[in-house]
């Protein structure tokens, strides 16, 4: 079901053609005239450096007329780059051994050596290709154990042999590879379009389906008239002499009606690794966290219908003895200490989750599939600068309740603290990226764009939710507050806030964690990431989670008679975040191999901006639960 989810977009016409919106007729290729198919390069990343670089700063053949589509501020934010490339096809002409250029590099010459080694770099970080034919990503397809076959939406460089004789990455693959300290380059490659005839259909015209590719090392013995054919093209690793690397392709059209237009991504997302494997282990996880909803539920709705019952009938000599929430009843909703950031937090908060849901559920309904290249990026930003209004009312709404009275620094602290916090540790980032010439960091006028968006669109719409907010009265209580607060008893070791507020984030961090693992995979191993479904059904369950942890540790505190329940609401399920930060940690040390200052640096910093926007999404989940919690429970019971 998920795969066929993501065909949606496509199916109604709202595909891309390397980022350029067009209507799905359009892709009809006339089966009579030789149709100029274009080939697209994108930029080239590596899961061993954070750095993804433009095509053109290697020096591979480049297209004469060059052209770059228009591309969203997703794709921008991103760092995509697509360009033409001088790989064009007629359609149904296939070709042997194409020569598209020869790049020589003289061993004198200090330009030649910076770009040859540039270009052993890349092979060395086993950098990839990212090709995109008809908004297909063009793929290389290999065995993998169990006979199973495996599609990967983009090619090595090239490979290495280390000095020590070791094949690294791509270098497994031929016998030939096996010179110390020599790189290998893939500068052949056999591309594979297949294509869908309609004829038999009633329409008239062919449609790509699928692309795939092989790539080869090959070192032509005459540059000029190639014949792809002989031992591979080896690069020293020591420039002792002129390098001289000819680039050529082969293409070939295969007829297939089997397989539609709108299913042409199956092949593709049906390999991606571990997808078989973990359908069984996001279930386990939502049937366990269903069942401890289940306990938690059950316990809160018996115990509390005994405590309000027993609360109503004993007399007021006897409730002078009684222990438990009631007692605290004239100091629960005392206003808490920092209320202003409080406040500002869930302003925040209430404009992340409203984004998250938002975003979720056009992602379920396909809109926001793999084949929309920057669309999940750009519906987020767009929908988080639309959403300023409730982020401003909800912020001034409980200033206000809390007795604030400073309600122009709450509004300009909810229109600027935490995106000021993200847009300065995203800056920084950008200033790293620049330095270093990558292709992710952002251009001054998307810096620019996105400035205007936040101060032009976002800030007076925060404005306008907060007057809205400071408009309303004080949102009423259930019972009075005391003016002398009352002592709170020595507590045990477990109703202390720490321990609770540490142990509430386990639950909803236990609930997320085998999607994060694949939400981690498509952002640093660039794989795609599909299962919209169930992110959003996990979305839904954290949301139970988060509320039930908060409610009943909230209850467990009240009982023990600390009203202190403010703060602790917020920051016990807002500590899930600490613990996606360690996972992070973990997954950055375990599953990565990283290399370089710059590349950790960025990975920490991003990961820093995950972490803040989760910690107010949990936080402000766990506060509205807790706070409907209390004004209920205090609702019910009979305060003389």
């Amino acid at each position: 079901m998920e795969v066929k989810l993501l065909h949606v977009a496509e199916e109604m016409g709202l595909s891309t053609r390397a980022g350029i919106y067009m209507p799905s007729k359009e892709r009809l290729v006339d089966q009579d005239s030789k149709t100029l198919i274009q080939l697209f390069v994108n930029r080239l990343d590596s899961v061993e450096s954070v750095l993804p670089y433009e095509y053109d700063v290697f020096d591979f053949c480049k297209d004469d007329n060059e052209r770059r589509p228009s591309e969203n501020l997703g794709q921008v934010l991103f760092g995509e780059r697509i360009e033409t490339s001088p790989y064009k096809f007629s359609f149904k002409k296939d070709e042997k051994c194409k020569k598209l250029c020869t790049k020589t590099y003289v061993k004198d010459k200090t330009e030649d050596k910076n770009m040859l080694d540039f270009l052993k770099r890349g092979m060395q970080l086993n950098y990839q290709h990212h090709w995109i034919v008809d908004n297909m990503p063009v793929t290389w397809c290999y065995d993998v154990e169990d006979s199973q076959k495996y599609c990967n939406p983009g090619f090595p460089i090239g490979c290495l042999v280390t000095t020590e004789g070791r094949a690294k990455d791509a270098c497994v693959i031929n016998s030939e590879f096996n010179k110390k300290n020599t790189f290998y380059i893939f500068n052949h490659v056999d591309i594979k379009l297949t294509y869908h005839n309609g004829e038999g259909e009633g329409w008239r015209g062919a449609r790509l389906v699928a692309a795939t590719l092989e790539p080869k090392s090959i070192n032509n013995a005459d540059a000029d008239k190639p014949t792809c054919e002989g031992p591979p093209m080896e690069v020293p690793g020591e420039f002792s002499s002129d390098v001289k690397i000819t680039y050529t392709y082969s293409v070939s059209f295969e007829e297939n009606n089997n397989i539609k237009w709108a299913s042409r991504w199956d092949y593709i997302l049906v390999s991606m690794p571990h997808t078989n494997i973990q359908w069984f282990s996001i279930m386990n996880s939502l049937v366990i966290v269903l069942f401890l909803s289940g306990m938690v539920a059950m316990i809160m709705l018996r115990t509390l219908h005994k405590d309000i019952a027993r609360y109503n009938q004993v007399d007021q000599e006897d409730a002078q003895e009684e222990s438990g929430w009631k007692q605290v009843h004239g100091d629960v909703f005392r206003p808490p200490r920092k209320g202003m950031l409080l406040s500002v937090f869930l302003g925040q908060g209430t404009q992340i989750f409203i984004m998250t849901f938002i975003t979720l559920f056009l992602a379920c309904l396909g809109f926001l599939s793999p084949a929309n290249r920057g669309a999940l990026m750009t519906c987020s930003v767009v929908l988080w600068v639309l959403l300023g209004t409730p982020a401003g009312y909800v912020s001034a709404r409980l200033y206000k309740t809390f007795g604030g009275e400073k309600w122009k620094t709450n509004v300009l602290l909810t229109a600027l603290l935490c995106p000021g916090i993200v847009f300065a540790d995203f800056f920084l980032m950008n200033l790293i990226l620049w330095v270093e010439g990558s292709s992710a960091a952002i251009p001054f006028g998307t810096l620019v764009a996105i400035l205007a968006l936040w101060f032009g669109i976002s800030v007076p719409l925060t404005f306008i939710g907060a007057y809205f907010g400071f408009k309303r009265p004080a949102i009423e209580q259930p019972v009075r507050t005391n003016q002398i607060p009352r002592q709170i008893p020595e507590q045990s070791f477990f109703t202390k806030p720490v321990p609770g507020i540490v142990m509430g984030g386990i639950l909803p961090f236990g609930c997320i964690f085998i999607q994060l693992f694949f939400i981690l995979n498509s952002i640093w191993s660039h794989q795609m990431y599909y299962m919209f479904g169930f992110l959003f059904l996990v979305f839904i369950i954290l949301l139970i989670t988060c509320s039930e942890a908060t409610i009943l540790l909230c209850y467990f505190h009240l009982c023990a008679e600390d009203y202190h329940w403010w703060w602790r609401s917020f920051l016990t399920s807002g500590f899930t975040a600490v613990y996606l930060f360690v996972y992070a940690v973990h997954y950055f040390f375990s599953k990565l191999q990283i290399v370089g200052a710059a590349s950790t640096i960025l990975y920490f910093g991003y990961t820093s901006i995950m972490v803040l926007i989760f910690f107010l999404f949990t936080g402000t989940i766990g506060f509205f639960a807790c706070f409907w919690f209390v004004n209920k429970i205090y609702s019910v019971v009979k305060v003389d």
